[in-house]
């Protein structure tokens, strides 16, 4: 099995913990919106939050985004690691259904091969969205995570995919893990369900075959 975590950010978290509450100038690009319901663990509705995802700098990762949502595969995927002050990961789709055990989240993915890494210029800022992977920069898969502060020594380590431009405070309301425990959060928030809006002209997704990627345990930190 792989963990996927963000391999630096555990090291830089000290520099990370800038003020969350400032929202960057974003706007909503040509690509497809991912539209998240975030509900407690009590299955009560915390808002939406809308992703942008960027097409012109990782199609294949968006590909990948769209195809799960599409299938009902985020719908009940449970935040399964929050660190207050740099980031919200989910997505594992294998093992973090929300309605079972979820004591393996974070080392999982899905049943479609691992991607290879579209590393960009882009930086991390609060609000970015970023592909979870494993030791291996081409073994990223379903994790994604969320910025909540900025983080820029991620900055070509990770795929940007895309950018939140709806839903702050949702964001923030998140469930915090546990600081001790790496973010590991107990009760933990969970993607009621996952949409698409814009995404008649995304691409099918391309994908490169996985060749002996760890499991997917997407920590972004």
């Amino acid at each position: 099995m792989r963990k996927l975590t963000l391999i630096p950010a555990l090291l830089m978290l000290g520099s990370a913990a800038t003020a969350q509450g400032t929202n960057p100038a974003v706007e909503d690009t040509d690509g497809p919106n991912m539209v998240i319901e975030v509900a407690d663990a009590e299955g009560t509705s915390k808002g939406t939050i809308v992703l942008d995802l960027r097409e012109d700098l990782a199609p294949n990762h968006v590909a990948r985004l769209v195809e799960l949502t599409n299938q009902g595969a985020y719908d009940g995927v449970v935040f399964h690691r929050v660190i207050d002050g740099f980031m919200a990961q989910t997505g594992d789709v294998e093992n973090g259904r929300q309605d079972g055990d979820t004591a393996m989240a974070g080392m999982g993915g899905s049943d479609l091969p691992d991607l290879e890494a579209e590393f960009s210029d882009a930086t991390f800022d609060r609000g970015t969205v970023g592909m979870a992977r494993a030791m291996d920069p081409n073994s990223a898969n379903s994790q994604f995570f969320i910025d909540l502060a900025p983080a820029p020594f991620l900055d070509g380590e990770y795929t940007v995919v895309g950018q939140l431009i709806e839903g702050w405070e949702v964001l923030d309301a998140i469930k915090k893990g546990d600081a001790a425990a790496n973010g590991a959060v107990t009760e933990p928030d969970y993607m009621l369900s996952v949409t698409i809006a814009g995404s008649d002209d995304a691409a099918p997704a391309e994908e490169a075959p996985a060749e002996d990627a760890p499991a997917e345990d997407a920590d972004a930190g």
